[in-house]
């Protein structure tokens, strides 16, 4: 119900057969972090909270998939995690192309996309977002 009434959305894990890939793991994040902060009851200002990054992210998938709407992008979207915890925050699939994207609150972070990512899956394009540089993230 929740889904159907825009208030959460899930992304699926993205596998092609490793063996160490989740494949059927989701990802729930809310189209409004307010109502992710009601439900935890915590409003408290970003430098004093510890999940500063899932907000980071939740605020970073959400908007993406409303661009992806608005604009008509048909895209296939999911994240990817290993049973290791190596892991790509964010994926899609267009024109058979998989665009990997690694989201760091702290733009001081180093960006790298997972050896293991890399090794099997060669044609993908990866880019760290950050927030000096999300807009075009979310606009193109």
């Amino acid at each position: 119900m929740l889904e159907k009434t825009y208030v959460i959305f899930r992304l699926r894990s993205f596998s092609r057969n490793l063996r160490n890939e989740l494949k059927k793991s989701r990802k729930v994040y809310f189209f409004d972090n307010g109502i992710r902060n009601a439900l935890i009851s915590n409003f408290s200002p970003l430098n004093l909270r510890s999940d500063t990054g899932s907000l980071w992210e939740s605020y970073l998938v959400s908007e993406r998939m409303k661009f992806l709407h608005y604009n008509g992008i048909n895209a296939n979207r999911y994240f990817w995690r290993t049973h290791q915890q190596q892991e790509i925050d964010y994926l899609e699939e267009r024109d058979g192309i998989l665009y990997a994207y690694e989201f760091k609150w702290n733009p001081r972070r180093r960006f790298r996309a997972p050896l293991t990512f890399v090794n099997a899956y060669p044609n993908h394009r990866f880019e760290g977002i950050a927030p000096s540089d999300y807009d075009s993230f979310l606009n193109s």
